[in-house]
C-alpha cells in the first residue's frame, strides 16, 4: 500500500497501541499524531479549516490506519464520520466548533432522546450507547424525537415520529463508563446522556437534507458511507491479522513437530485468505469507485449501484472475519495470550464484525 501519512507513523502506532489498550483511550502520543495529521477533521471542508479530502482517500487512509491499529482506526473513522456532518451545520455554529484544532465529534447513529419544543430552542433528555471516542470528544451529535411545547411526538409526513439530530457540547453531556467489551477497548466507546438541557434552534441539523458548504460529496448517501468506511476496518484489521499469522506460524516452538505435508496445507490456507481478501478489496473498490465518479458525474448514484456498494461491504467484512477465523488455530497459544499483539488484533477485528450495519452478508 503506498505510504500517505508522514515518515515513520506506523512505528509511533505500534510503540503506544498495546498502552491505548491498558489505557482505554487513545495514548496521548497517538492522539498528538491525529491532531498534527488533521484525521479527526478529514470530512471536513476546507472553508472550515479540513484537509479537503474526499471519499475515495478517506477509505484507503482509514484501511490503513486501521491495519496499523484497530481502536485508532475505529475511533478516527467514527468521529471523522460524524464530523462530516459540518456539511448540514449552521454555518455560523460549524465555524465555531471547527475554530478547535483539537475538536472530536462523537456521537450514536440510535435515537435516544427527545427534544421538546420551547421558545428558545429545544429542551432535550436522553442517553445514548456507544460514542466511540467519548473520552476524546468535544462534540456529541444525538438523534432525537421532536415533542411539540406540550410534550406530544411531532409526526412527519408518513405518519412516524418526526427525528432531528443536535449538536451537543462536551460540557453539557455526562460521559457514563460503560464500553466493557473485550475488543477496541482503546475506542473508549463509552454512553452518554443529557437531562433538561436547553440548546437553541441553530444546534440541530438533518443529513443529506440542506447542505451549507459548496463541496463536492457531501450527498454521497449516509448509509453507503457508513457501510464502506465500517468496511475498510475490518480490512485494515485483517491485513494485519493475516501478517502476523504468518509469522507466528513460523515461530511456533512446536513446528518441528509438523511434516512437510501440515506445512504445505497451512500454506494453502494461508494463500486461500489471502487472495480472498485481495479480490474482494479489488472488487470492493471498484464498485465504490464507480459510484463516486457517478455521483460526481451526474449528480446522483443509481440505485442498483448503491446496493451493489452495499453489498460488496458486507462481503469484503464477511470474508475478512472468515478469514482470520480460518486462521486462527495455526498461531499457538502466543493467539491466546490477551497481551499479545495478534490477540489484540483478533479481538478488535471480532468487535468491529458486530456492527448492526454489517451483521448479514446479504
Amino acid at each position: 500500500m503506498q505510504d500517505t501519512l508522514t515518515p515513520n507513523w506506523q512505528e509511533i502506532v505500534n510503540k503506544f497501541a498495546a498502552a491505548s489498550e491498558q489505557m482505554g483511550e487513545l495514548h496521548p502520543e497517538i492522539l498528538a499524531l491525529a491532531y498534527q495529521e488533521n484525521w479527526f477533521k478529514l470530512f471536513v471542508p476546507e472553508i472550515y479549516g479540513g484537509p479537503g479530502k474526499k471519499l475515495p482517500e478517506i477509505l484507503r487512509l482509514e484501511e490503513e490506519l486501521a491495519e496499523a491499529d484497530g481502536s485508532l482506526g475505529w475511533t478516527i473513522t467514527l468521529c471523522a464520520g460524524a464530523a462530516w456532518f459540518a456539511g448540514f451545520l449552521d454555518p455560523t455554529l460549524a465555524a465555531e466548533v471547527f475554530a478547535d484544532r483539537t475538536v472530536c465529534f462523537a456521537g450514536s447513529g440510535a435515537v435516544g432522546g427527545n427534544a421538546r419544543k420551547t421558545a428558545g430552542g429545544y429542551l432535550i433528555n436522553g442517553h445514548w450507547k456507544y460514542a466511540s471516542g467519548a473520552l476524546h470528544a468535544t462534540i456529541f451529535t444525538a438523534n432525537c424525537v421532536l415533542e411539540d411545547e406540550q410534550g406530544i411526538e411531532i409526526l412527519d409526513a408518513d405518519g412516524q415520529p418526526k427525528i432531528m439530530s443536535f449538536i451537543l457540547k462536551r460540557d453539557e453531556v455526562e460521559i457514563l463508563s460503560g464500553w466493557s467489551y473485550f475488543g477496541l477497548i482503546a475506542t473508549g466507546s463509552h454512553a452518554f446522556e443529557v437531562s433538561n438541557l436547553q440548546v437553541p434552534e441553530n444546534r440541530t441539523f438533518k443529513i443529506n437534507d440542506t447542505i451549507e458548504v459548496a463541496d463536492q460529496g457531501f450527498d454521497y448517501p449516509f448509509l453507503q458511507l457508513a457501510e464502506t468506511t465500517l468496511a475498510v476496518n475490518s480490512l485494515g484489521m485483517c491485513n494485519h491479522f493475516i501478517r502476523l499469522v504468518e509469522a507466528s506460524f513460523f515461530a511456533r516452538s512446536g513446528l518441528r513437530r509438523y511434516n512437510a505435508d501440515q506445512i504445505a496445507y497451512f500454506n494453502k490456507e494461508l494463500s486461500y485468505c489471502k487472495k480472498e481478501v485481495k479480490d474482494l478489496r479489488a472488487i470492493f473498490y471498484k464498485v465504490f469507485d464507480q459510484s463516486w465518479e457517478q455521483l460526481i458525474s451526474d449528480g446522483t448514484i443509481a440505485e442498483e449501484l448503491l446496493k451493489e456498494v452495499s453489498l460488496c461491504s458486507r462481503k469484503l467484512a464477511h470474508a475478512c472475519r472468515k478469514a482470520s477465523d480460518m486462521l486462527f488455530p495455526y498461531c499457538g497459544l502466543e493467539a491466546a495470550k490477551k497481551e499479545s499483539e495478534i490477540n489484540r488484533v483478533w479481538r478488535d477485528l471480532h468487535t468491529a464484525s458486530q456492527h448492526a450495519l454489517l451483521t448479514f452478508e446479504n
